[in-house]
């Protein structure tokens, strides 16, 4: 059961790491290294080079940016 207590998009965390069998820290990583690129290209380079969902892309971005301050 998920932790009901979790919000905004660390809450996909656990959907994305069963679904893609890759540690969240990867993804995450994978975005770092992407930077300065803008959100929206940061989500089309998961989707298009990694085959995430929309949605699970826009929250490993957002989460990342917003840790970064951005």
């Amino acid at each position: 059961m998920a932790d009901e207590s979790i919000k905004g998009p660390a809450s996909y965390f656990p959907s994305i790491e069963k679904k893609y069998g890759r540690p969240i820290g990867e993804w995450q990583e994978l975005v770092r290294k992407a930077l300065p690129a803008r959100h929206m290209e940061l989500v089309a380079m998961l989707k298009n080079e990694h085959g995430m969902g929309h949605g699970h892309a826009n929250a490993v971005v957002a989460h990342v940016l917003a840790a970064e301050g951005r």
